[in-house]
């Protein structure tokens, strides 16, 4: 048998960096019931948005922040009916459809052919590594549709199928032959908390449940009966709310201090309808963008 290829020696300046997930106990909860994405044909952010609090950097590097998406299997998925000898005795009622231990994810087949591979740059990008470093990294400008032909530089996915983001630090090598390094460049970080199916509409009650309660741009939508909210979710008892109320201001960096409210705003609206109009640029240089889609290997690393 051929001997396996050798792992990448990694390049000093990425080498040693570390990321820690910010509000990973609410990636936690979510991923208990089985976390789902909201994908539209203009585009829809995430929630909980994929934050970060970065380590290790040489801070007088330039660094590019980016993500990607890979799909978790080869299947694609629906919601059906779980094995529960009471609901084919009788007529199913409403509460049914949405009671999590009578309804779960099934195989519906193989797989849709797959989308376009796209890389998401930090607006950021590039930026030295003490910038970085200073505060907590959010990618809240990064944007999830189900549209092919979708020209804004949105992450395009598959509805019913599973997908793993994948986060990557990548060195911006000085040198002009920085090319035949790119695998010695970058560093990637897979959190497996983070993973999800896309969907076009929630399929798991609890699901949106537990968005509203920890959105803080869902509060119109916290008019309802309180008995309908989980126990630790009701309104005047959220702490996942006080909790991320309480945390550090999550903005990328300083420039976009000044624009929060104007964010918080667009953010809000986009909760409260299906699809927001407006594109995300693509900050990097497209021969780089070329570079590292080559570069980043379809297939999950195996301890990244």
């Amino acid at each position: 048998a051929a001997a396996a290829k050798a792992p990448v020696k990694k390049n000093p300046k990425v080498a040693n960096v570390s990321v820690q997930l910010e509000m990973k106990a609410l990636w936690d909860e979510f991923n208990q019931l089985g976390t789902e994405m909201i994908v539209t044909k203009a585009g829809r952010r995430m929630f909980p948005t994929f934050q970060v609090k970065i380590f290790g950097m040489d801070p007088m590097a330039d660094y590019m922040l980016l993500m990607d998406f890979v799909p978790v299997d080869d299947k694609r998925y629906r919601q059906g009916a779980a094995a529960h000898p009471g609901l084919r005795l009788r007529v199913p009622s409403p509460s049914d459809r949405y009671a999590f231990h009578s309804s779960s994810w099934l195989v519906a087949g193989k797989a849709d052919p797959a989308t376009p591979g796209r890389v998401h740059y930090h607006p950021d990008s590039p930026a030295k590594g003490a910038q970085w470093m200073k505060q907590i990294v959010s990618f809240d400008k990064l944007k999830l549709t189900n549209n092919l032909l979708d020209d804004n530089g949105h992450i395009i996915l598959n509805s019913m199928h599973r997908y793993q983001p994948r986060f990557h630090v990548v060195y911006v090598d000085p040198r002009k032959d920085s090319e035949k390094y790119a695998e010695e460049n970058f560093k990637t970080f897979v959190f497996e908390e983070t993973r999800f199916t896309a969907v076009t509409a929630y399929q798991n009650h609890r699901i949106t449940q537990l968005k509203i309660a920890s959105n803080p741009f869902a509060k119109g939508f916290r008019d309802c009966d309180p008995e309908d909210w989980p126990r630790n979710h009701r309104p005047g008892a959220l702490p996942l709310m006080s909790a991320f109320a309480r945390s550090r201001n999550p903005v990328s960096s300083p420039a976009h201090q000044n624009g929060t409210e104007k964010d918080a705003a667009e953010s809000r609206r986009e909760y409260e309808r299906e699809a927001a109009a407006g594109g995300t640029p693509l900050h990097a240089e497209a021969a780089h963008q070329q570079l590292m889609s080559r570069v980043l290997s379809p297939a999950l690393p195996g301890g990244g």
